[in-house]
């Protein structure tokens, strides 16, 4: 590591229809978005395709985001995205790190309307924006920590 460069992460917003993905630089230092994928049919086509992104940006971990209630409570929703995570981690040879995703959606929303862009678009780079924001936050979170 003395190049300076820092282990590489993979951020996901995980949702029913689309999975937002993002990557931190390669100094580890901020989230860059990088695609929405488009859920198939086939689960494990899905873990296969971010498999193959994990191995593609040499990240050494997983930062999934855990669609928890406000509350602070899990729901279904989150056991289906902590169950999909395992599934990913276990066929990447990742540790995977769940991270509170709520408002991360709306926040990502807010987002792209403040800065132009058209309500309807939204949809094509909301997740990836949210999955930005999720790895952000944990990236964030682990230079506090180490300080």
């Amino acid at each position: 590591m003395s190049s300076g460069l820092r282990p590489r992460y993979l951020g996901l917003d995980i949702g029913s229809r689309r999975i937002g993905v993002a990557v931190t630089d390669e100094l580890g230092l901020t989230a860059q978005p990088v695609l929405t994928l488009e859920r198939r049919s086939n689960r494990r086509e899905d873990l296969r395709s971010l498999a193959r992104l994990c191995r593609r940006f040499g990240v050494v971990g997983i930062v999934v985001g855990n669609p928890l209630h406000l509350s602070g409570e899990s729901g279904t929703q989150a056991a289906k995205t902590q169950a999909f995570a395992a599934e990913l981690g276990a066929l990447a040879g990742l540790p995977i790190h769940l991270w509170d995703e709520r408002l991360t959606t709306s926040e990502a929303h807010k987002i792209l309307y403040e800065s132009g862009h058209a309500r309807q678009k939204h949809r094509r780079v909301v997740d990836q924006v949210a999955a930005t924001l999720i790895l952000q936050s944990f990236l964030d979170e682990k230079t506090a920590s180490s300080f």
